[in-house]
Protein backbone atom coordinates (compact mmCIF):
# COMPACT_ATOMS: atom_id res chain seq x y z
CA UNK A 1 0.00 0.00 0.00
CA UNK A 2 1.41 3.21 -0.95
CA UNK A 3 2.18 6.19 1.33
CA UNK A 4 1.24 8.78 -0.65
CA UNK A 5 -2.40 9.13 -3.02
CA UNK A 6 -3.44 11.19 -5.54
CA UNK A 7 -7.36 11.90 -5.78
CA UNK A 8 -9.14 13.85 -8.46
CA UNK A 9 -12.64 15.23 -7.95
CA UNK A 10 -15.20 16.87 -10.09
CA UNK A 11 -19.07 18.27 -9.29
CA UNK A 12 -21.24 20.30 -11.17
CA UNK A 13 -24.51 22.52 -9.83
CA UNK A 14 -27.18 24.18 -11.99
CA UNK A 15 -28.43 27.87 -11.40
CA UNK A 16 -31.68 27.96 -9.59
CA UNK A 17 -33.26 32.03 -8.48
CA UNK A 18 -34.02 31.48 -4.78
CA UNK A 19 -31.22 29.23 -3.96
CA UNK A 20 -27.86 30.96 -2.21
CA UNK A 21 -24.67 30.69 -4.15
CA UNK A 22 -21.94 29.35 -1.80
CA UNK A 23 -18.81 28.31 -3.42
CA UNK A 24 -15.69 27.25 -0.82
CA UNK A 25 -17.91 27.73 2.44
CA UNK A 26 -18.40 31.62 1.08
CA UNK A 27 -21.98 33.05 0.44
CA UNK A 28 -21.30 35.27 -2.62
CA UNK A 29 -24.22 37.84 -3.60
CA UNK A 30 -25.91 36.64 -6.88
CA UNK A 31 -29.45 36.28 -8.29
CA UNK A 32 -29.20 32.95 -8.62
CA UNK A 33 -27.97 30.26 -6.35
CA UNK A 34 -26.82 26.70 -6.94
CA UNK A 35 -29.62 23.79 -6.81
CA UNK A 36 -28.42 20.37 -4.65
CA UNK A 37 -29.79 18.56 -1.50
CA UNK A 38 -26.89 20.15 0.56
CA UNK A 39 -25.87 23.08 0.04
CA UNK A 40 -24.67 22.38 -3.43
CA UNK A 41 -21.40 24.40 -2.61
CA UNK A 42 -19.70 22.65 -5.89
CA UNK A 43 -16.24 23.42 -4.70
CA UNK A 44 -16.42 21.53 -1.52
CA UNK A 45 -18.04 18.89 -3.32
CA UNK A 46 -15.25 18.59 -5.67
CA UNK A 47 -12.43 18.65 -2.86
CA UNK A 48 -14.27 15.68 -1.05
CA UNK A 49 -14.48 14.02 -3.96
CA UNK A 50 -10.69 14.36 -4.63
CA UNK A 51 -9.94 13.46 -0.88
CA UNK A 52 -12.19 9.71 -0.76
CA UNK A 53 -11.09 9.03 -4.09
CA UNK A 54 -7.02 9.44 -3.07
CA UNK A 55 -8.37 7.33 -0.03
CA UNK A 56 -10.45 4.32 -2.06
CA UNK A 57 -13.63 5.38 0.06
CA UNK A 58 -15.99 6.14 -3.00
CA UNK A 59 -17.16 9.45 -3.34
CA UNK A 60 -19.45 12.04 -1.77
CA UNK A 61 -22.45 10.06 -2.77
CA UNK A 62 -21.83 7.28 -1.04
CA UNK A 63 -21.17 8.88 2.31
CA UNK A 64 -23.86 11.78 2.32
CA UNK A 65 -26.38 10.48 0.08
CA UNK A 66 -29.02 13.18 -1.58
CA UNK A 67 -31.75 10.66 -0.61
CA UNK A 68 -30.85 11.24 3.45
CA UNK A 69 -32.88 13.86 4.91
CA UNK A 70 -29.91 14.40 7.27
CA UNK A 71 -27.81 15.82 4.61
CA UNK A 72 -30.61 18.32 3.36
CA UNK A 73 -29.74 21.98 3.84
CA UNK A 74 -25.98 20.51 5.16
CA UNK A 75 -22.84 22.71 5.18
CA UNK A 76 -20.49 21.42 3.00
CA UNK A 77 -18.01 22.54 5.65
CA UNK A 78 -19.01 20.25 7.68
CA UNK A 79 -19.21 17.39 5.29
CA UNK A 80 -15.46 18.06 4.12
CA UNK A 81 -14.48 18.08 8.13
CA UNK A 82 -16.09 15.00 8.34
CA UNK A 83 -14.34 13.41 4.81
CA UNK A 84 -11.40 14.25 6.40
CA UNK A 85 -12.00 12.61 9.51
CA UNK A 86 -13.24 9.27 7.12
CA UNK A 87 -9.86 9.84 5.22
CA UNK A 88 -8.10 10.06 8.94
CA UNK A 89 -9.52 7.15 9.95
CA UNK A 90 -6.99 4.98 7.29
CA UNK A 91 -4.33 6.80 8.26
CA UNK A 92 -4.19 9.50 6.01
CA UNK A 93 -3.49 13.63 6.12
CA UNK A 94 -4.36 15.88 3.61
CA UNK A 95 -1.25 17.43 2.43
CA UNK A 96 -2.38 19.52 -0.06
CA UNK A 97 -5.29 20.58 -2.36
CA UNK A 98 -5.32 22.27 -6.03
CA UNK A 99 -8.76 23.32 -7.38
CA UNK A 100 -10.52 24.93 -10.27
CA UNK A 101 -13.94 26.44 -10.18
CA UNK A 102 -15.53 27.37 -13.83
CA UNK A 103 -18.06 29.87 -14.07
CA UNK A 104 -19.34 32.31 -16.56
CA UNK A 105 -20.30 34.67 -13.22
CA UNK A 106 -20.35 35.50 -10.31
CA UNK A 107 -16.89 36.93 -10.07
CA UNK A 108 -14.69 34.16 -8.15
CA UNK A 109 -11.77 36.38 -7.65
CA UNK A 110 -12.99 38.64 -4.46
CA UNK A 111 -13.76 35.35 -2.67
CA UNK A 112 -10.44 32.92 -3.64
CA UNK A 113 -8.58 34.03 -0.28
CA UNK A 114 -11.51 33.25 2.37
CA UNK A 115 -12.08 30.22 0.25
CA UNK A 116 -8.78 29.03 0.62
CA UNK A 117 -8.90 29.79 4.37
CA UNK A 118 -12.20 27.83 4.75
CA UNK A 119 -10.84 24.76 2.75
CA UNK A 120 -7.64 24.87 4.75
CA UNK A 121 -9.53 25.00 8.29
CA UNK A 122 -11.45 22.16 7.31
CA UNK A 123 -8.66 19.97 6.14
CA UNK A 124 -6.51 20.66 9.14
CA UNK A 125 -3.76 21.91 6.55
CA UNK A 126 -1.93 25.36 6.05
CA UNK A 127 -3.77 28.04 3.85
CA UNK A 128 -0.46 27.89 1.79
CA UNK A 129 -0.98 24.14 0.85
CA UNK A 130 -4.53 25.08 -0.78
CA UNK A 131 -5.17 26.59 -4.04
CA UNK A 132 -8.20 27.75 -5.67
CA UNK A 133 -8.33 29.27 -9.00
CA UNK A 134 -11.48 30.46 -11.37
CA UNK A 135 -11.62 30.62 -15.15
CA UNK A 136 -14.53 31.20 -17.29
CA UNK A 137 -15.11 29.03 -20.82
CA UNK A 138 -15.56 32.12 -22.57
CA UNK A 139 -19.69 31.73 -22.96
CA UNK A 140 -19.13 28.06 -24.07
CA UNK A 141 -20.43 25.19 -22.93
CA UNK A 142 -22.76 25.11 -19.59
CA UNK A 143 -20.71 26.73 -17.61
CA UNK A 144 -20.71 29.94 -20.50
CA UNK A 145 -24.16 29.74 -20.64
CA UNK A 146 -25.04 30.32 -17.06
CA UNK A 147 -26.93 27.21 -16.57
CA UNK A 148 -24.69 26.35 -13.97
CA UNK A 149 -21.07 26.06 -12.29
CA UNK A 150 -18.85 23.43 -12.06
CA UNK A 151 -15.29 22.66 -10.26
CA UNK A 152 -12.18 20.10 -10.24
CA UNK A 153 -10.02 19.57 -7.47
CA UNK A 154 -7.08 17.32 -6.97
CA UNK A 155 -5.57 16.40 -3.70
CA UNK A 156 -2.16 14.45 -2.06
CA UNK A 157 -3.07 12.66 0.73
CA UNK A 158 0.20 10.76 3.05
CA UNK A 159 0.32 8.27 5.27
Amino acid sequence: MSNIRIGHGYDVHRFQKGRKCIIGGVDIPSELGLLGHSDADVLLHAVADALLGAAALGDIGRHFPDTSPEFEGADSLVLLEKTVELINEKGYSVSNIDSTVIAQAPKMAPYIQQMRQNIAKACNIDVDCVSVKATTEEKLGFTGSMQGISAHAVCLIEK
